[in-house]
């Protein structure tokens, strides 16, 4: 029987402050499987990212465990960590997060040198043309907009054929209309790939997109049918 791409089993994310003790995350408990479009969704302060950043090994939690592709995180160290995400893992973040000195595929083609690999032009031009930017593949971030910053994001996020792709508030950042044509990308290049999408917004109409939607309300999840 197939096993899910990520699981958990009792997460719980604890902080503390100097006057109290914080408690984001509470007794998450969830399964994503392969080739699924997730969306985690709730309130500001919810705990969204935290759980997000969990799943894809960005943190540790106080107590729990996570597996992602068989691995459980709590068996690796940081470095091992930090191999997992560069080898199956790819990003897109609400600020872009693009070197401001790069161009545009020079920064698609960063997650290839981060991996140890030989940069692939190639397959870089190719998914810039596919996020409409074949013209713009030799401009910085600065000489972009803000639209088409998220789109070299995109690109670069698949770069490495990623078998998870985590999203958090893609298009926070982003006009109404700028915002649809980046998710509609997303969405494209997501099929095209086969990647398992995890998607975290506040956004219901981009969260009905998605396969599942996940609801997290003060630190505990609920699956919204």
């Amino acid at each position: 029987m197939q096993s899910p791409i990520i699981s958990t089993q009792s997460l719980y994310k604890t902080v503390s402050t100097k006057q109290e003790h914080l408690t984001i995350l509470k007794d998450v408990n969830v399964e994503i499987w392969q080739g699924e479009s997730v969306a985690i969704v709730g309130t500001s302060g919810a705990g969204k990212s935290t759980l997000m950043t969990l799943l894809a090994g960005l943190d540790t939690p106080s107590q729990g465990e996570v597996t992602i592709l068989g691995q459980t995180l709590s068996n690796l160290d940081d470095e091992a960590r930090a191999q997992l995400r560069a080898q199956s893992i790819g990003f897109v973040f609400q600020s872009f997060l693009l070197i401001p000195s790069l161009s545009a595929i020079e920064n698609v083609t960063l997650p290839c040198l981060l991996k140890g690999e030989k940069e692939d032009k190639t397959r870089a031009t190719a998914l810039l043309h596919s996020v409409g930017l074949g013209e713009r593949m030799h401009h910085t971030p600065s000489q972009l907009s803000g639209g088409e910053q998220q789109r070299v994001a995109l690109a670069r996020a698949f770069m490495t054929q990623p078998q998870i792709l985590f999203a958090d508030e893609p298009t926070g950042n982003l006009d109404q209309d700028t915002a649809n044509t980046v998710i509609d990308l997303l969405f494209e290049l997501n099929e095209q790939h086969g990647t398992t999408l995890i998607l975290v917004t506040h956004d219901p109409e981009l969260a009905a997109r998605c396969q599942r939607r996940l609801h997290m309300q003060h630190g505990e999840l609920e699956e919204k049918v």
